[in-house]
């Protein structure tokens, strides 16, 4: 029986390729194509990556061997988060997290080979496990880079690894301006250097457009009067003495983000929004770094001056192609005010490190980075 069913869909088989509007489709495929071959999963290549990204998995979950708090650069207020992971003897890597605001996240280890790397992590003024908690008090960009000198000082590094994404890329950039004889390379993602234009961008005319409903969920804390200038209206209200108006301000600040920040919605990452310390911590660092500027001159991250004090540094960017938080235009002028660096461009990816491709070819640049024996 199982062979004559099996003798059955094969006399259907043919019967199907053989019926003339089939024969037609054949011969024009051939005509195309006289020996077509085709490869599972084969797509269209960028010049900086060569297929479209699958699923990896990062190194396995480790445990840190060390833990603790130090206190900030002449501040005994902020009293920071720190752990070391993966070999005591290993290449030191400080893993510098987004936001600002975002703290760090156990996974974050994972980025590196544990065999090969001392891996830190720690996390910045009034975020993650620092305390005081979304304090804005001597919190600036100038502050964070004395702290990882503390830090560096602290766990007897000389020199190390620099990674960073996001905010993480805008600190991580600053502190190798400002400390380039400490820095053997710099592994980046989602270039942000804090011009005007990137901020109008996401924050008030220009992923707007992108995610019109998200946009509306933004705009409601609002008042229509004051929409002119988002930031500065819900700098006004993260920092209203009535805790409400204060956390709605920054549960719709957050969620903004936590919307737009990969290439399909993540409603995980959209939930993390609605976490009071979370959107507390993130909205109000976020907002007071951005209202200030960063504390920097407009596009001082890539003024020429700047670029050539670390010209020498082995740096990797990786930025997803439909980054709409960090949008390629920036990762695309740091490439043009450095030719020097390697600039990934992933096709299929948007703002998150937690995105497939962004997540593997980060782990490669890492790996790459430990192998060159700097």
């Amino acid at each position: 029986m199982i062979r004559c069913y099996r003798r059955a869909l094969y006399q259907r088989r043919q019967f199907i390729l053989s019926t003339p509007r089939i024969q037609s489709f054949r011969l024009i495929v051939t005509r195309i194509n006289p020996s077509p071959t085709f490869k599972l999963c084969s797509r269209p290549t960028a010049s900086s990556s060569t297929t479209l990204s699958k699923p990896t998995s990062m190194y396995p979950s480790i445990k840190p061997y060390e833990s603790g708090f130090f206190p900030g650069a002449n501040s005994d207020k902020h009293q920071l988060y720190y752990e070391v992971s993966g070999n005591k003897e290993g290449d030191p890597v400080i893993f510098l997290h987004g936001g600002p605001g975002g703290g760090t996240d156990p996974k974050d280890r994972q980025f590196f080979n544990p065999e090969k790397y001392k891996i830190v992590l720690f996390d910045q003024r009034g975020a993650g496990k620092s305390t005081p908690s979304a304090e804005l008090e001597n919190n600036t960009t100038w502050d964070l880079v004395k702290d990882i000198e503390v830090l560096r000082q602290k766990l007897g590094v000389t020199k190390w690894h620099v990674f960073g994404g996001s905010w993480g890329s805008t600190l991580s950039l600053t502190y190798a301006q400002a400390h380039p004889d400490r820095v053997k390379s710099l592994v980046l993602r989602g270039i942000f250097t804090l011009r005007k234009s990137e901020l109008r961008f996401f924050y008030q005319d220009g992923a707007s457009h992108l995610f019109p409903e998200q946009w509306e969920e933004y705009l409601a804390p609002i008042p229509e009067a004051e929409r002119h200038d988002m930031m500065k209206a819900y700098h006004s209200r993260l920092n209203s003495p009535d805790a409400n108006v204060s956390l709605a301000a920054a549960k719709a600040w957050a969620k903004w983000e936590m919307a737009t920040s990969r290439l399909i919605v993540s409603a995980d990452a959209v939930a993390q929004a609605e976490k009071d310390d979370f959107a507390n911590t993130f909205a109000r660092i976020e907002n007071h770094y951005f209202v200030n500027e960063g504390f920097m001159r407009d596009g001082q991250l890539l003024e020429t001056q700047e670029i050539d004090k670390i010209r020498h540094i082995p740096t990797i960017v990786v930025q997803g192609r439909y980054d709409v938080v960090c949008p390629a235009t920036t990762a695309w002028a740091l490439k043009r005010a450095w030719p020097e660096i390697t600039l990934h461009i992933i096709p299929d990816a948007g703002h998150s490190s937690r995105e497939p491709g962004i997540e593997k070819k980060l782990v490669e640049a890492a790996d790459i980075m430990a192998s060159k024996g700097l």
